[in-house]
């Protein structure tokens, strides 16, 4: 089995195109991933178990959202395990190519921690709501409407993104990929889930949670509308 560092130099020459992808999840989660997987292939894990834990991760601190009184120290300790949970969930990937390649389970599989991650998550806040108002000022039931609304933009622009990918032409083989934008990336950094996962931090702070957590979902709301026109113009131009 190759060392952690040979497996980190393979790596480094097998990584996506980072077009469309935030600033944190190209210079923050992508090279944890790395390592992560680097560590992983030492290990002799595979794919499969890498996205199981980063499903354990994820669903950790999705579950302890729920369930336990909010608290700063409940605070870092949330977004710690959902922040390793999405490195992993870039180590798989990584790992699959360090491998020479995945299968359609290990995506089907990843595609599918992933939407239940983002269901959980958004379910979880809205038991929180519910369960602690004193502690987050949300005794009205209309707070108990955003993490719904929230979870809708989230999982609608997960499903349009990736029948999006699927439904588009792809590129011939060797042409150039398109050179990342860094505007782009910047502009998307308050829809990447690694930036969602800060507003975690504020959990002590009760009403600063829940307006932080309002504030991203309206974003996340607008970033929605947006993609889907962008998403049904590019593909009124494809034929099938």
């Amino acid at each position: 089995m190759a060392s952690v560092g040979t497996a980190l130099r393979e790596l480094r020459g097998a990584q996506k195109s980072a077009k469309g992808v935030s600033l944190y999840s190209r210079f923050v989660n992508r090279p944890a991933g790395r390592y992560l997987a680097a560590g992983s292939y030492a290990l002799g894990l595979s794919p499969n178990q890498v996205t199981l834990v980063s499903a354990a991760f994820s669903f950790a601190a999705v579950g302890a959202v729920a369930l336990v009184a909010p608290s700063w120290g409940l605070g870092i300790a949330v977004w710690a395990a959902l922040a390793v949970g999405f490195a992993f969930d870039s180590a798989d990937g990584q790992l699959a190519r360090l491998r020479g390649g995945g299968s359609a389970a290990g995506e089907w599989l990843d595609h599918v921690v992933d939407c239940a991650k983002l269901t959980a998550l958004h379910t979880c806040v809205l038991l929180a709501f519910y369960r602690f108002p004193e502690e987050y000022g949300t005794a009205g039931d209309g707070w108990l409407l955003v993490p719904l609304g929230f979870q809708f933009a989230a999982v609608v622009t997960f499903f349009g993104g990736l029948l999006t990918e699927k439904l588009k032409p792809k590129a011939a083989p060797g042409s150039p990929a398109a050179a990342p934008s860094t505007v782009r990336a910047v502009a998307l950094l308050p829809v990447d889930y690694g930036v969602f996962c800060l507003v975690f931090l504020l959990l002590g702070g009760g009403a600063m949670f829940r307006w932080a957590y309002a504030g991203l979902g309206a974003v996340a709301v607008l970033f929605l509308l947006a993609f889907l026109a962008k998403w049904f113009r590019e593909l009124s131009a494809v034929r099938r």
